[in-house]
């Protein structure tokens, strides 16, 4: 708890006082091979004079070259990975640019063609939370909302030569595919076109944080902690631009759109028990009936390790992974009740802030982040060292994925991910260390595990979730433990340690009873619709 006990220092330090200036590393990213000058926005800022967002936490992807010697034309926020209208630094400063230009704003999303094997399960929730967040920044700020469907790096440039913008805004995501894109999107728009990319996601900025891949949380923990007086601040409130745009947006038919694609990625349904949106999302944080900071808050330090006890998580990880709620504003209330409960307080925040904020930080800084490669060198070693031990059971993928294995505890974890989207945190690390000791090899456990989780889980295809499989099973973010079989230096669970956790029995029967409960009530559903269809 010492280090979360920190945070909660540096979060009653913000309360009173404000940094002013960025204290952090000024080295552009490293892993940024291609010609596309990277600056931030302190430095030698042509931001359109003082911003309202800290200028730490804006990039500078593309800076004009050629002006275009006509007025500005409007700014452009291509949104990908924070859905929301609230508290959305993205947002805040594409609405703050576009006014100090005298121009108007939109937003734009590109919906891709089912991204890293996105499912009904992920797109349905994001697509139902688009559908809101569209009627939410029509109707309150008045600005458009485009949807494009299709390659990226050709829809954005297109529709920025056709509507002459001058500047696109785009929030931050660590993952080598939207880098890839983005790289590709400032070569091919107009000179006269200023590419900026501001740090929605995290508290403290990724690149404010640290300049390099850090090896732990006790690394990285202080540096944030630091900058946590200048970063966790309230959100400024947003009022619409001053100019709007001169045309409506395209019809968006969203109940047909989320059928297409439903349909397309029908091998894994949409789960029940989490409604999208944002609105849902701040009810699941402080809901009056079951809010987690509200309500549930005050088990999380003691029972958030027992897969027994669902309640004591907090639920928002679906809604943090879509962007559907700011963990800076998630942050900011944990703050306000932290008197009331200040152990479980401590401990959310460390999770939320600093073990997040680690995740991005290495899949930023460590382009094989889902590879054994990009494990430290002492794990690759003492992997490879056993990479041909004997295993008690060898299973294939599809054994794995239908959870037919000869452990009762490993085929529930498996099942709750299959049938609801979200494994316990506690099972998700022996979940993927039994992979490694049930596969051919280091390698092969990493892909099967990486495979399963972004195909099930409704927070997959995420940083959170390539730390969690490379910390269980390449020893990333942790250290070297005492030699055995298969496992060599890395961490090891088995299923005798977890019996000395929690009840293993009354967990196994807790999936039961609930797929029972589910299959039953789908059966139900199904049985009504029928009759409903049949004729008088």
């Amino acid at each position: 708890m010492r280090g979360a006990a920190l945070v909660s220092v540096c979060l009653s330090l913000s309360l009173h006082s404000r940094v002013s200036g960025s204290s952090s590393n000024k080295q552009s990213d490293p892993l940024t091979q291609s010609p596309t000058f990277i600056m931030k926005a302190s430095q030698s800022s042509p931001l359109a004079g003082p911003t309202t967002v800290q200028p730490g936490r804006i990039r500078i992807l593309k800076q004009v070259s050629k002006p275009s010697g006509q007025n500005p034309g409007p700014v452009v926020y291509w949104m990908f990975r924070d859905q929301r209208l609230r508290d959305n630094w993205a947002l805040i400063h594409a609405v703050d640019q576009a006014n100090k230009a005298n121009v108007p704003v939109a937003v734009a999303f590109n919906l891709f063609d089912r991204f890293k094997g996105a499912g009904a399960r992920q797109l349905g929730f994001m697509l139902r939370g688009l559908k809101q967040l569209q009627r939410s920044i029509e109707d309150f700020l008045h600005i458009p909302f485009f949807l494009f469907q299709g390659e990226v790096q050709e829809t954005i440039p297109k529709f920025l030569a056709d509507c002459g913008a001058s500047l696109l805004v785009t929030d931050f995501s660590p993952l080598r595919e939207i880098r890839k894109y983005k790289e590709e999107i400032c070569q091919a728009v107009s000179e006269s076109v200023s590419v900026h990319e501001v740090d929605a996601h995290n508290v403290v900025p990724i690149w404010e944080a640290s300049n390099k891949l850090e090896y732990s949380a006790k690394t990285v923990r202080g540096k944030i902690n630091r900058l946590l007086p200048e970063y966790l601040i309230e959100f400024p409130k947003l009022q619409p631009p001053k100019r709007r745009w001169d045309s409506l947006a395209p019809f968006i038919d969203w109940d047909k759109l989320i059928e297409d694609n439903l349909r397309k990625g029908g091998e894994v349904p949409e789960i029940e028990w989490c409604e999208p949106g944002e609105t849902a999302a701040e009810d699941v944080l402080m809901g009056s009936r079951n809010g987690f900071l509200t309500k549930r808050l005050r088990n999380y330090a003691t029972e958030r390790n027992n897969p027994l006890k669902p309640e004591a998580l907090s639920g928002l990880s679906p809604y943090l992974h879509f962007g559907q709620i700011s963990a800076q504003r998630c942050a900011l209330e944990a703050r306000k009740v932290r008197k009331l409960c200040p152990e479980a307080a401590d401990a959310f925040l460390e999770e939320l802030v600093v073990r997040r904020e680690l995740a991005d930080n290495f899949c930023h800084y460590q382009p094989h982040y889902d590879s054994l490669q990009g494990a430290w060198e002492w794990a690759r070693k003492t992997l490879m060292d056993h990479a041909l031990d004997k295993r008690e059971h060898i299973y294939t993928r599809e054994q794995l994925e239908k959870a037919h294995t000869a452990d009762p505890l490993w085929n529930a974890s498996q099942l709750e991910m299959v049938h609801f989207g979200k494994m316990h945190g506690f099972m998700r690390m022996y979940w993927a260390k039994k992979i490694l000791e049930w596969t051919s090899g280091p390698e092969e456990a990493l892909a099967t595990a990486i495979y399963l989780n972004d195909k099930y889980e409704i927070d997959g295809r995420d940083p959170n979730g390539y730390v969690g499989c490379m910390w269980s099973i390449c020893g990333v973010h942790d250290q070297g433990w005492k030699e055995r079989q298969v496992f060599g230096k890395i961490r090891y669970m088995n299923l005798a340690g977890c019996k000395r956790k929690f009840n293993v029995d009354g967990y196994i029967a807790y999936v039961k009873r609930r797929i029972g409960a589910t299959k039953k009530r789908k059966a139900e559903n199904s049985s009504s619709k029928k009759e409903a269809e049949l004729p008088e």
